[in-house]
């Protein structure tokens, strides 16, 4: 039976996932030989932790401000204003976090990751570790993914704080709900695999991110234009597959966990 023949217009896309998947095992498959990347992985860690904690805490506070206002004011319409901290917190904690901190990864800190491997692409960087027998995946692209997953964790963590202080902020002292019934509708609907099913989001999504990152600035064109185009075809590539695994993955835990009411 012969190969059913990819049209030209796909053989392009087609490519470029199957490269960045590779790119991203292969960075994993380096990850057993910490003593070689560890000092790296510190650095990006900080890195990124430096260029993402503020924004995202923005970006938290007035989240969970709006998620309560609009809830409140439904939840007051039909009688069940103290439900507003709960539809927040399991909010922030099923959905809003993972996205929010994969989306600042993605776009404060990825962004600098493309930027970074395409100047040294362009100064032949890459080449020159290659003469030196030095791999550019296991000394520069496996830190990065490991360092993005790990703070994109800490970050969802801390748009959960940030995000239920901001609706505590407006439920409680706007709506004149009481604080016990703001936290104890969130006590009574979490459980402990949203929280593991969220952390294991966040690591992926900011795993993803470097990835896509890492993979855009090391195939760049040779060019500060080159680079440019890249950083942003990373955001834009990165935003794309993390909202499309998040549809997968809510999609399974609800099948297999549904909703307690």
């Amino acid at each position: 039976m012969s190969a059913v023949p990819v049209p030209d217009r796909l053989r392009g896309p087609l490519t470029e996932v199957g490269t960045l998947f590779v790119l991203a095992l292969e960075g994993l498959r380096y990850s057993r030989h910490v003593g070689k990347w560890w000092w790296e992985f510190v650095e990006q860690c900080w890195f990124l932790a430096r260029v993402t904690s503020v924004p995202v805490i923005l970006v938290a506070l007035p989240l969970g401000a709006t998620v309560a206002l609009q809830v409140g004011q439904l939840a007051e319409q039909l009688g069940a204003q103290s439900a507003t901290g709960g539809a927040v917190i399991v909010g922030l904690v099923r959905e809003v976090a993972p996205i929010a901190a994969a989306m600042i990864i993605a776009g404060a800190g990825g962004s600098a990751m493309t930027a970074d491997m395409g100047a040294r692409r362009i100064r032949d960087e890459l080449a020159a570790m290659e003469v030196m027998a030095v791999n550019p995946v296991q000394r520069l692209v496996t830190p990065r993914l490991w360092a993005a997953s790990t703070v994109s964790m800490l970050l969802a963590s801390l748009v959960i704080i940030a995000g239920a202080f901001g609706g505590f902020v407006f439920n409680v002292m706007l709506q004149e709900v009481t604080p016990g019934a703001y936290f104890d509708g969130a006590v009574s609907l979490l459980r402990m695999s949203d929280m593991v099913v969220t952390l294991f989001k966040a690591w992926l999504f900011g795993l993803v991110s470097a990835a896509v990152a890492c993979h855009m600035g090391m195939n760049c064109a040779t060019s500060p234009v080159g680079v440019g185009r890249a950083v942003n075809q990373a955001i834009v590539v990165a935003f794309l597959l993390v909202f499309a695994l998040n549809y997968v993955i809510t999609t399974v835990y609800i099948l297999a966990f549904p909703p307690v009411i």
